[in-house]
């Protein structure tokens, strides 16, 4: 526990952003598997709306910090080569 009034306040922050981290993570997360999950059912019109509602999720994470740029276009280009494999 800390002692110091400053390093109670950190702790106060720490906590709320990782509540905050967490929220946006999970939402990115079951974006993805909606897609992932049409894409197995070969399902193409669900998978690209999903996929929309996914890029526009993956990207607000980038813009609040919770996701690293380039971790965002790894998760998205990923999806959209399943979803190019779909229509072959």
């Amino acid at each position: 526990m800390p002692n110091k009034q400053s390093a109670k306040r950190r702790v106060r922050i720490a906590e709320r952003n990782r509540i905050y981290n967490r929220y946006w993570t999970t939402r990115c997360k079951n974006a993805v598997k909606k897609v992932l999950e049409a894409v197995e059912a070969k399902d193409g019109e669900a998978a690209v709306s999903s996929f929309d509602m996914a890029q526009s999720v993956i990207d607000k994470a980038v813009v609040k910090g919770v996701m690293h740029r380039n971790t965002a276009t790894r998760r998205k280009k990923m999806m959209a080569l399943r979803i190019k494999s779909l229509d072959a």
